[in-house]
């Protein structure tokens, strides 16, 4: 059986603490990072804190394998005097939305081989989606990530303000979306773009321009711009 000491109160400790808590085969304990007083040893202690907390926190504690879950900061940046490790899911989490861990990538990395054997059979209770990836290349994963992830959302909240300005529902663009998203699993997104951007309909984007208030024009002149010089 193995022990995970959860280090953390945010939405990554507490979706974690609740799926590790349905596991037979695991024994989980949760604490928040402010009470650091009486530590429980682990077989995993898991650092579910922010990136700027993550020195800071980590130093402080003595157990033997140290691991944090951040996808920008390198695994150096845990300062506890043994061993260390990260344990980055590759997944957008909100507090009250649950996850589906069994189709969420793990990306993982340790000082040694068997402390890496330790975290992916730790992340195979729950799910199979295992990647070994070092700092430098999870560092340029997350900036991946903040793309498609963290961006693409930006945009739906404009196309959402829109539609609210002008009193239509937002959800007769969810088809689009979907279709989007489910496009790029058979074709490249170089492929994939379509719109008056890579049309060079000039006359629509001029009308689309006017529509606009300032910073969203800003925002669909440099991805117009984007768009066509990679064309």
């Amino acid at each position: 059986m193995i022990s995970v000491l959860i280090v953390g109160d945010g939405n990554v400790a507490n979706h974690l603490y609740n799926a590790f808590t349905k596991i037979g085969d695991l024994k989980v304990t949760k604490i928040n990072s402010r009470r650091l007083e009486n530590i429980p040893t682990a077989d995993i202690t898991i650092l579910a804190v922010s990136d700027d907390a993550i020195a800071e926190v980590s130093k402080n504690i003595q157990n033997n394998f140290v691991v944090h879950t951040s996808g920008a900061c390198n695994m150096n940046e845990l300062k506890n005097k043994k061993q260390k490790g990260v344990f980055y899911m590759l997944q957008t989490i909100s507090k009250n939305k649950s996850i589906n861990f069994s189709v969420v990538p793990f990306c993982l990395e340790a000082d040694n081989d068997n402390d890496y054997l330790l975290l992916e059979k730790l992340a195979n209770l729950l799910g199979n989606r295992i990647y070994k990836i070092d700092s430098n290349q999870r560092k340029k994963l997350h900036v991946a990530a903040v793309f498609v992830n963290n961006f693409t959302n930006y945009m739906y909240t404009i196309g959402n303000e829109i539609c609210d300005k002008n009193n239509i529902p937002f959800e007769i663009l969810y088809p689009l979306i979907e279709e989007t998203s489910n496009k790029i699993k058979s074709l490249s997104p170089n492929e994939a773009q379509t719109g008056p951007a890579v049309r060079h309909d000039e006359q629509t984007i001029k009308n689309h321009l006017n529509l606009l208030d300032k910073n969203q024009q800003e925002i669909y002149k440099l991805l117009t711009k984007s768009i066509q010089n990679g064309a």
